[in-house]
C-alpha cells in the first residue's frame, strides 16, 4: 500500500521522514519528490477549453450591470435619454471594474496564493501501519493525504 502526501518545502518533511524511519519503515519504502513551480505567469482570460477559476469578468460585469441600470433610470431626468445613458453607464461600469480588478490582482501578483504543495511524499508501508504513518503525517503539518 502507498501513502501520498504533499508538504511545503520545509524542516517539517524532514522531521516526517526521520519519524517514519524511527517508526519502521526502511529508507528505501520513502521517496520524496520536489515539485517544479511555474515559470509562466497566469493567463488573464479564460477559454472555453481551460479555466482555472481565475475570473477576470465577474467584477466587472457586475458594475457595469448596476451603472447601466443607474443610468437608464436618471436618464428619464437627463438630457439624453435613458438609453445613451444605460450605454454610458454600461461602459464607464465595465471599464471601472476592469481596473478594479486589475490593480486587485497586481496586489496580489497576479491572484497567486501563498501556500503551495512543493514536495511529495510517497511511502510504502504495511496495511496495519496505516494509521501510524498518517498520524505522523498529519502532525507533521502535510498539506493532503491519500492512500493507494
Amino acid at each position: 500500500m502507498f501513502v501520498i502526501a504533499t508538504f511545503e518545502n520545509s524542516l517539517y518533511i524532514e522531521l516526517a521522514i526521520t519519524a517514519l524511519e524511527e517508526q519502521g519503515i526502511s529508507k528505501e519504502m520513502i521517496l520524496a519528490a520536489p515539485l517544479d513551480k511555474r515559470k509562466a505567469p497566469r493567463n488573464l482570460f479564460d477559454t472555453i477549453h481551460n479555466s482555472d477559476g481565475f475570473s477576470l469578468f465577474d467584477g466587472p460585469a457586475i458594475l457595469g450591470t448596476c451603472l447601466m441600470l443607474l443610468g437608464a433610470i436618471y436618464g428619464y431626468e437627463l438630457k439624453w435619454g435613458p438609453i445613451l445613458w444605460g450605454i454610458i453607464g454600461a461602459v464607464s461600469g465595465l471599464l471601472l471594474g476592469f481596473l478594479i480588478k486589475i490593480l486587485i490582482l497586481r496586489k496580489n501578483k497576479w491572484g497567486s496564493k501563498n501556500i503551495s504543495s512543493e514536495i511529495v511524499l510517497m511511502v510504502r508501508c504495511e496495511e496495519n501501519k496505516w494509521e501510524m504513518v498518517e498520524k505522523i503525517l498529519w502532525d507533521h503539518l502535510a498539506l493532503g493525504l491519500t492512500k493507494i
